[in-house]
């Protein structure tokens, strides 16, 4: 018997008002993702990458069509559900590592969880599995501005699993990385697709992405140009060991 999607978006459309006229940063997008998977949203600037998934992750809701995630209308929440959607089963991580600098790194972590009122015993054994899985138990105490760019993102990552959500947005995560951090977060995040099955979704016009993508959904101006499968393989050039 198949499986239900985890999202399913149908005819989804998202338009901005532009003066006296309209412009579609989406147009009729249907689509469908299944709980494992490993895909990215390609495209360049200005293609409904971001949109995309700011839908899906319940930030936003379409001008038309419908997204289904997690079995939830999107466009049908309140925005106390919508947040309880991202809480419960959604992570983000973003290129900017939206990382509180006052707060350290375990804090930073902690955050998430505090969201969802468990105890602090539970938050505390979650917080520094999630921080072993990136390998940044040694720096629990450090704060943002004490961290390489590298570590920063692995924070971010770090955060947005250790609630241990059933999807994980990223959007351009490799921005502001060099190569061989770039790859170090990627296999990262793959060994995290393969060992706890978390799906992955990433909007991203980075080459170094792309290679470790299982599937790519290009995007061109709003709507689906391609979907095809990949092998998600990168090569060995430019890539460091993972720290």
């Amino acid at each position: 018997m198949t499986e239900t999607p985890l999202i399913v978006t149908k005819d989804l459309t998202k338009t901005y008002p532009m003066g006296l006229h309209t412009i579609a940063a989406l147009d009729s997008v249907s689509l469908s993702f299944d709980k494992g998977e490993f895909a990215g949203l390609v495209g360049p600037s200005g293609s409904g990458k971001t949109t995309l998934l700011n839908i899906i992750g319940s930030l936003d809701t379409p001008t038309a069509g419908s997204a289904v995630v997690m079995g939830q209308r999107i466009e049908a929440l309140t925005h106390k559900e919508a947040a309880r959607l991202r809480n419960r089963h959604v992570g983000f991580i973003f290129q900017t590592f939206n990382l509180l600098p006052v707060y350290t790194v375990y804090e930073n972590v902690e955050f998430a969880l505090l969201l969802l009122g468990l105890p602090p015993a539970e938050r505390r054994r979650k917080v520094l599995a999630a921080l072993e899985w990136v390998h940044l138990a040694d720096r629990a105490k450090s704060r943002p501005a004490q961290l390489s760019g590298g570590e920063s993102q692995r924070v971010a990552i770090a955060r947005a699993i250790v609630k241990e959500p059933d999807i994980i947005l990223a959007d351009e995560p490799t921005a502001n990385l060099d190569a061989q951090n770039s790859h170090n977060i990627l296999r990262t995040m793959a060994r995290l697709n393969g060992e706890l099955g978390t799906t992955f979704i990433f909007a991203t016009h980075d080459f170094k992405v792309m290679q470790y993508l299982r599937r790519t959904v290009t995007l061109i101006d709003g709507r689906v140009d391609t979907d095809q499968q990949t092998d998600g393989r990168p090569g060995t050039s430019g890539a460091g060991e993972q720290p």
